[in-house]
């Protein structure tokens, strides 16, 4: 059986392993078995073999099923397991995060942990939503603020941009049918696009509960990520499917959104920007990766000593 320290590991810096790994494999109807050290995905066409070394997060989309013997190989090889819906457009559950470092969630939440960095945070997440503003400076309120303007200038301009007649967002929770065609469309994208995030959130090891700007719900850090693309993505395609037809809102919209995800690269944008949110280009850290699991205990004055063996006739002063 494997252990913890007889796996390999990946680095603080190389979480994703990005050069070394396919980042996303999406895979539908099909069954997934193991074959020596490969995943052999099987339907009606025949089958494909993928070395699970090259996997880094494996989304499983409608229709799959898996054996005990493929998760064995995907556990040991280090690849994350979500499952999800058509393109990822919805996440449903995930296995094991594809790092095996806690690099990113440890900075996650030191960063979350202090008033000042967490807003700071939040300001580098304007910063990627509006490209070309400051918001040095700028309080929270003040932040809310700003993007609250900016996301209803965004909605007058993709109605105006399709031709569609605007009255402001309107939504009542849990009832998707009192909206007009426009806030329907936007709705059902804003699900999408909140699907996207947690599965990037679930295959990267984040805590999904420590948002920068959301707080209070299970999911608030998955919420952030998602605002991220809001603008960008969300809201023209939604505007878009809206002008078309009003007619089978809710799948049209999830099927522009996958389309579009699938277009710009999104789940590939979407890792680097939270590692870039979490873990920014610091080089005093050390880049330096061990070739398997690095575990530590930890004891006082902020030293951590080595795991696996027993501490009860030492004294740590």
């Amino acid at each position: 059986m494997s252990t913890v320290g007889k796996r390999g590991a990946s680095s603080p810096r190389e979480l994703t392993r990005m050069s070394d790994r396919l980042s996303f494999i999406y895979l539908e109807r099909c069954t997934l078995h193991r074959e020596d050290n490969a995943i052999t995905a099987e339907d009606a066409e025949g089958i494909t073999h993928i070395p699970s070394a090259t996997i880094g997060t494996l989304l499983l989309g409608p229709g799959t099923r898996v054996t005990h013997q493929a998760m064995s190989v995907l556990g040991d090889s280090g690849a994350g397991v979500v499952w999800v819906g058509e393109q990822g457009v919805r996440f449903y559950s995930g296995g094991r995060s594809l790092n095996r470092s806690s690099a990113l969630v440890e900075a996650q939440a030191t960063a979350w942990a202090n008033r000042r960095t967490r807003l700071e945070v939040a300001r580098n997440m304007y910063r990627m939503r509006f490209p070309g503003e400051d918001p040095s400076g700028l309080s929270r309120h003040e932040l809310l603020g700003r993007e609250g303007r900016r996301v209803k200038e965004c909605y007058r301009h993709e109605a105006a941009r399709v031709g569609l007649t605007w009255n402001g967002r309107q939504y009542v929770h849990g009832d998707f049918d009192t909206g007009d065609a426009a806030n329907q469309a936007v709705t059902a994208a804003a699900q999408c696009m909140y699907g996207i995030a947690q599965t990037t959130v679930a295959a990267l090891g984040c805590a999904p509960g420590l948002g920068f700007i959301h707080s209070g719900h299970e999911l608030a850090f998955v919420l952030d990520i998602a605002d991220l693309y809001k603008t960008e993505i969300a809201i023209p395609v939604a505007f878009e499917v809206a002008a078309e037809s009003p007619d089978d809102i809710g799948s049209r919209t999830r099927r522009a959104i996958r389309d579009r995800v699938n277009e710009v690269g999104l789940l590939h944008r979407c890792v680097k920007d939270v590692k870039t949110l979490l873990l920014p280009d610091d080089p005093s850290e050390d880049p330096t990766a061990d070739d398997v699991d690095h575990v530590t205990l930890q004891s006082d004055h902020g030293m951590n000593i080595e795991s696996g063996r027993n501490y009860a006739e030492d004294v740590y002063w």
